[in-house]
């Protein structure tokens, strides 16, 4: 005779399936978590006159998903959070001058590339002060999808 019961998942757990599997597959493209615009003082440049003083940099971080990151239960640990490149920005603007914002870029890239449910990542910093605007954007992985998940080839 077998006293085994039978274990059932709570109804939720499966509703949560089923429409966590219809919405995977309907998605061709990860969806983007972003910062825009956010302005943070830093020590970049490589020029005298920039040396030594902070001068205002505005980011740009847009990150794309892989198709199956996503969350349909609410849960903020399914899903990077663009609070983490913030304080990214943050971290990295406070710990000492950097000569170029190609390399600030770089390394905000790299760091986002970090999570391993984000596929690419497309970074704009632009130099507000000194001078006309002027900056750099560079997407990363480099390569020729990438550029057209952002609407660059």
């Amino acid at each position: 005779m077998n006293n085994k019961k039978k274990t059932t998942k709570p109804a939720h757990d499966d509703k949560s399936a089923k429409l966590r599997r219809a919405t995977l597959k309907s998605r061709q493209i990860g969806d983007s978590i972003f910062v825009r615009d956010f302005v943070v003082d830093c020590n970049v440049g490589v020029y005298a006159e920039e040396q030594g003083v902070t001068q205002r940099v505005r980011f740009t971080v847009e990150a794309r998903l892989a198709r199956d990151v996503f969350t349909v239960d609410d849960d903020m640990a399914d899903v990077p959070s663009y609070a983490d490149i913030i304080d990214f920005i943050v971290e990295l603007a406070r710990g000492g001058h950097i000569n170029l914002v190609e390399t600030f870029a770089e390394r905000i890239a790299a760091n986002v590339l970090s999570d391993k449910r984000i596929v690419a990542v497309r970074v704009m910093l632009e130099k507000l002060e000194r001078g006309p605007l002027r900056g750099v954007e560079i997407i990363r992985p480099a390569t020729r999808e990438a550029a057209r998940e952002f609407g660059r080839g």
